[in-house]
Order: structure tokens, then C-alpha cells, then sequence
């Protein structure tokens, strides 16, 4: 249903640093970086048939964050979603929410974290046995 996800970055090598260690736990590789013709750099994480990108605002105004939004990761196993959360958290992200683990609600048992990136975009980290 979604070919990607674009966020914005304040310090793009901040957010290269931030999101090459963090999703490099999920098996994805470093980015493909471009600069378009007005000079931002935006970033290409490309996995599994998804991309994440991270892009210095075209429109030069400061970067912002979305209320109420939340951009999620699937994880293979609940270790995977406690490492994303510890790798985040390692590299300048700041743990939110409950601790990673269990939680268990209308959609069944399934394992979160969440986690804020430097730019203060709300990450979360999911898997679903089975």
C-alpha cells in the first residue's frame, strides 16, 4: 500500500548517523544520498521493498514534527524490537512510552517500542507472533 516514508531532518548527518545505525537492525544497508538541484540532501534507505527517507526541507523552513503520528518499523522477533529501541537510544534517540515489551490489546499479543529521533519524530518498533 505505501511506496515510502519521507521525514524531515534539522541536521542531516545527524539523521544519517541516527537512522544508518538504527535501521542497519533491521537489515538495511546505508543510504543512497542525493542532493537536488536547489542543494538539499535527502537520504534513501531502501529495504525489503520499502523506502525510508530522511530529507533537509526543500521549502527552507525549520523542521517540524507531525502530532499524532507515528512512523512504524516491523521487527522479526521481540529481541529485534528491544535492540531497535537500545540501537535508537545509543545513537541519540529518547526512549518514550512504556519499556519495550508485551503488550497485549484488541489486535492480540504484540511487541513495541517507541522511541523519539533526534528531530523529535516518533518511531515505534513492532513485531506480531506468529
Amino acid at each position: 500500500m505505501l511506496s515510502h516514508v519521507m521525514i524531515g531532518a534539522s541536521d542531516i548527518e545527524k539523521s544519517k548517523n541516527f537512522y544508518t545505525a538504527v535501521l542497519s537492525v533491521l537489515g538495511a544497508k546505508p543510504p543512497m544520498e542525493h542532493v537536488n538541484d536547489t542543494g538539499q540532501t535527502r537520504l534513501f534507505y531502501m529495504h525489503g521493498g520499502s523506502t525510508f527517507s530522511v530529507s533537509e526541507p526543500i521549502n527552507g523552513e525549520p523542521v517540524t514534527v507531525a502530532n499524532g503520528s507515528t512512523i512504524g518499523f516491523s521487527c522479526n522477533s521481540p529481541e529485534q524490537v528491544q535492540e531497535l529501541h537500545d540501537v535508537a537510544v545509543a545513537n541519540g534517540g529518547v526512549s518514550i512510552e512504556d519499556a519495550p515489551g508485551p503488550r497485549e490489546g484488541s489486535m492480540g499479543l504484540m511487541y513495541l517500542c517507541y522511541f523519539l529521533d533526534p528531530d523529535g519524530h516518533k518511531i515505534c518498533g513492532l513485531h506480531r507472533p506468529g
